[in-house]
């Protein structure tokens, strides 16, 4: 796989910008609802459905900035509805209520029901069903296999409305699907076996790259994820004549998220890394005719006929690499509309390249994998946005198989983990840590 990390350029003019209503983003963790189409009894003409999935997770109940569900001025039972297009396990379910202090209020009850092939039931063994503002309500429950999840509500004080709403396989806190087989550590104690070649790459790195200078650098991946607070952004770059309907839409977000979080497991919990979840946002795409595109609601933005690099662009003021002081005042709907990496999958492409600016490889092999446990491409590439090297011409003593070393592991190593825990160690004096 190829490493680049292209020099700042001249910004190109704008194409076609088509400025959606919400951020959206491909949800954490094992957030089965992103992957649903959403639809409700009732929604008000100014709000979204939409917005209960959209993964954006909202700081008050009285949320100003992000789309939400609301009802006013109905009142009664009210329900929003997730759609699967095949069956899911689902054991857990959390809602952020929707409270504006004025029409919509928190409901005075609620409950969530399965769809068991001819109507709605109560989900059985569930743990509560709590109603506050400002925070996530969790019900487990016993396991349900369904294509449809339904959560009901009863109007109290006002109409009803909802921020979010999330779906789990596991209840929130049981941990990681795919945990270190190192348990993360309070500092730095890499194994013994692993200090020297650890040693090796570090000097390698501080001696090669950005002529010497290798902490004046102030684009990688940490220092995006840390610019935004705890998530990363994106940008799809579909450099293809395909067409892509919801469905796959959906799907390569949420492949994204599930690859960007194995890396992120990795520093859970390790040496005072401050995030145990890294949500990954899905802002906008680009293509070059929006009929490629075969949905109409507005939870992305969409960029048409900006060709750089002989591909779609998504609009330069929107993008990091071209504004590296986090800095967005030209980019349409300001900074909560910008993208930190693009995602470029192109028609014929072989291997990958990655850098700052995101990562690039074959829409076929994207497309192919995007239901694999591990995205070999993907994974080698996303290294490479947080500084990790390559490893053609030289191989650390005592190490021969990692992720980094292309095509001698399909899936993060445990060398792989200490070279990311290690860019945090050198880094973190950066970020307060």
């Amino acid at each position: 796989m190829r490493r680049w990390w292209p020099a700042l350029a001249p910004l190109l003019a704008l194409g076609l910008v088509f400025t959606g209503m919400g951020v959206a983003k491909a949800a954490p963790g094992d957030n089965l609802a992103w992957t649903a189409t959403a639809s409700a009894s009732y929604t008000s003409p100014w709000e979204s459905v939409g917005a209960i999935r959209d993964g954006i997770d909202p700081t008050t109940s009285n949320d100003t900035q992000n789309p939400r569900w609301g009802t006013w001025p109905n009142t009664g039972e009210q329900w929003v509805l997730l759609t699967w297009t095949s069956p899911q396990t689902i054991r857990a379910a959390e809602v952020y209520f929707f409270d504006d202090n004025g029409g919509v209020r928190v409901p005075a009850s609620w409950r969530v029901q399965s769809w068991n092939g001819s109507g709605y039931v109560d989900v059985a063994g569930a743990s509560g069903y709590p109603v506050a503002a400002n925070r996530y309500n969790l019900v487990t429950f016993n396991a349900v296999s369904t294509l449809r999840l339904r959560v009901l509500l009863a109007s109290g004080a006002g109409s009803v409305g909802l921020l979010e709403v999330k779906a789990h396989a596991q209840p929130p806190g049981t941990g990681p699907t795919n945990p270190p087989t190192t348990p993360p550590s309070s500092g730095w104690n890499p194994p013994s076996n692993l200090v020297t070649p650890l040693d090796e790459v570090w000097r390698h790195q501080e001696q090669t790259y950005n002529n010497g200078n290798l902490y004046g650098f102030r684009n990688y991946g940490w220092d995006q994820l840390f610019a935004n607070r705890g998530y990363v952004n994106y940008c799809v770059r579909w450099d293809s004549s395909a067409n892509v309907t919801t469905a796959q839409r959906d799907q390569i977000h949420a492949a994204l998220a599930r690859q960007h979080k194995k890396w992120m497991d990795v520093m859970v919990g390790h040496n005072a890394f401050p995030y145990t979840d890294v949500p990954i946002r899905v802002v906008g795409w680009a293509v070059r005719n929006r009929s490629q595109l075969q949905w109409s609601d507005t939870s992305v933005d969409i960029y048409v006929n900006d060709i750089r690099e002989n591909a779609p662009q998504c609009a330069a003021p929107c993008g990091r690499f071209f504004n590296q002081n986090g800095q967005y005042p030209n980019c349409p709907g300001g900074a909560a509309r910008h993208y930190d990496q693009s995602l470029w999958l192109t028609d014929g492409f072989g291997g990958g390249a990655g850098g700052d600016w995101g990562q690039r490889m074959g829409r076929e092999y994207f497309m192919n994998s995007i239901n694999a446990e591990n995205m070999t491409i993907l994974l080698h590439e996303i290294g490479h946005t947080y500084g990790l090297d390559d490893f053609y011409d030289w191989t650390p003593t005592g190490v021969s198989s990692f992720i980094m070393k292309a095509g001698s592991a399909s899936s993060i190593t445990e060398f792989d983990r200490w070279m990311f825990r290690d860019w945090w160690r050198h880094l973190k004096s950066r970020y307060g840590y």
